[in-house]
C-alpha cells in the first residue's frame, strides 16, 4: 500500500500496520482485531502452528468488512415471558414459558440428579423448573403459572435466546 492510499486515520496505513506487528511481537500476542464505522482488520501471528492451524505466516493482514449494527426482531424486543401458543389451537389453556435471557439450558439441578419437572406433572407458579446459565451466573427459573407439563420444548445444556419457548404448560391439568 503506498502512502497515497492511505488518508489520516486509515487503518491500512502502513505505518500503523508494522507499529501494530511490533507491538504483537512485543506483548506476545496472537491476534489483533480493529474496526471503526468504515474499516475492520485482523492480524494474525504464525505463533508456530503454521498455515495448518489457520494463522498464516508472520504480520499476515485479512481485511473483513465492517459488521452493520445488530439487528433485533420487534418479535423478541418485547416477547413476553409467557405466551398463548400459537400452535395450539385446539385448546387455549396451553401456555408457552419462555426464556427470559440468553444462556444454557439446565434441566436438572447437577448432572446426577432428576429433572425438575417431567411432562405430565403438575407445577405450581412458584416451582423452579429448569435452571438458566447466562456469564457464570446460575439462574433459578420458576414456572409462574400453575398447571400440568405437556412439553419440554428443549434439550438438557442446550443454548437458549431470550424468548426461546422452554415448555408447554396446561393451566387446566
Amino acid at each position: 500500500m503506498g502512502d497515497a492510499e492511505s488518508k489520516p486515520g486509515d487503518l491500512f496505513d502502513e505505518q500503523r500496520l508494522l507499529r501494530l506487528i511490533d507491538m504483537m511481537k512485543e506483548h506476545d500476542l496472537e491476534e489483533i482485531d480493529l474496526q471503526d464505522a468504515e474499516q475492520c482488520i485482523r492480524l494474525r501471528r504464525n505463533t508456530g502452528g503454521g498455515i495448518a492451524q489457520g494463522f498464516g505466516p508472520p504480520g499476515f493482514v485479512t481485511p473483513y468488512p465492517a459488521p452493520g449494527p445488530p439487528a433485533v426482531p420487534a418479535a423478541q424486543a418485547s416477547a413476553p415471558r409467557m405466551e398463548k401458543a400459537a400452535e395450539e389451537p385446539e385448546s387455549d389453556s396451553i401456555v408457552l414459558i419462555t426464556s427470559p435471557m440468553v444462556g444454557t439450558f439446565y434441566a436438572k439441578p447437577n448432572p446426577k440428579a432428576e429433572p425438575f419437572v417431567r411432562v405430565g406433572e403438575h407445577v405450581d407458579a412458584d416451582k423452579i423448573i429448569c435452571i438458566i446459565e447466562a456469564m457464570k451466573v446460575f439462574n433459578e427459573i420458576p414456572a409462574e403459572v400453575s398447571g400440568k407439563i405437556v412439553a419440554v420444548l428443549v434439550q438438557d445444556e442446550e443454548p437458549v435466546e431470550f424468548g426461546k419457548p422452554l415448555f408447554k404448560v396446561d393451566t387446566n391439568g
